[in-house]
């Protein structure tokens, strides 16, 4: 599915609509994560056997959200890893981190209410800022695992086409910093993904590996697999 999307333009924050949190459906822009909800959505509206954009809304909005309900702006996945824990609590994924690796990884989980004012909603809502804190306390006593990016190579024969990377990442306060799906291409996986910096929809020139090695910020991934 996410080959379809190849060369789609990279937008930041198209789900940031207005102040009442609704299901937003964009497949002209994406950002990696709205790209690979937008797959995993895609892919299980054709096998559900009723194509229809009602499914489609549907899937979204059940990966997109906690619980699959809508309950205001906390009620988004917004971290990565509590998109991983909540979308395999609910059966549509299956998170394969400790199983190929285990190796934990050990963050506390706070960038969101300690940059309140990088984020439109929470810049003027202390109480939301309170809320998201509480939730990030949740998230951060969560034991959570990765695969180290020195540790790929050996794992490599295990990763498939259409798993889920959440790249892990040294920034204080946050478990994942980027998000895409793996595509093996000529015997190595590379990552297809919605990519800031190519500013479009691509596939990796560089393995994985070599993507994660290379990358100042980046220390692994963790591995969501559909179900």
């Amino acid at each position: 599915v996410g080959s379809y999307f190849l060369e789609t333009p990279y937008v930041a924050s198209t789900l940031e609509t207005g102040q009442v949190e609704h299901l937003v459906v964009n497949l002209r822009e994406l950002d990696c994560t709205t790209f690979a909800e937008n797959c995993l959505a895609i892919s299980r509206t054709i096998r559900s056997g009723t194509p229809t954009f009602e499914q489609f809304c549907s899937e979204l909005q059940g990966i997109r959200y906690r619980d699959g309900k809508i309950e205001g702006y906390a009620s988004r996945l917004h971290y990565f890893c509590d998109w991983i824990h909540n979308n395999q609590q609910k059966d549509l994924i299956e998170d394969r981190s400790e199983e190929l690796a285990k190796t934990p990884l050990i963050k506390q989980i706070t960038f969101m209410s300690t940059h309140p004012d990088s984020y439109r909603q929470l810049k003027d809502s202390i109480p939301l800022v309170k809320l998201m804190a509480r939730q990030e306390k949740e998230i951060s006593a969560r034991k959570m695992f990765y695969i180290p990016e020195t540790r790929i190579a050996e794992v490599e024969k295990e990763l498939m086409d259409g798993d889920i990377a959440g790249i892990t990442t040294g920034i204080e306060g946050l478990a994942i910093q980027h998000v895409g799906l793996l595509v093996r291409k000529e015997g190595r996986i590379h990552l297809l993904h919605a990519s800031s910096r190519a500013e479009k929809v691509v596939i990796s020139d560089r393995s994985l590996e070599e993507y994660l090695l290379e990358s100042k910020s980046a220390t692994g991934i963790m591995l969501a697999r559909p179900l």
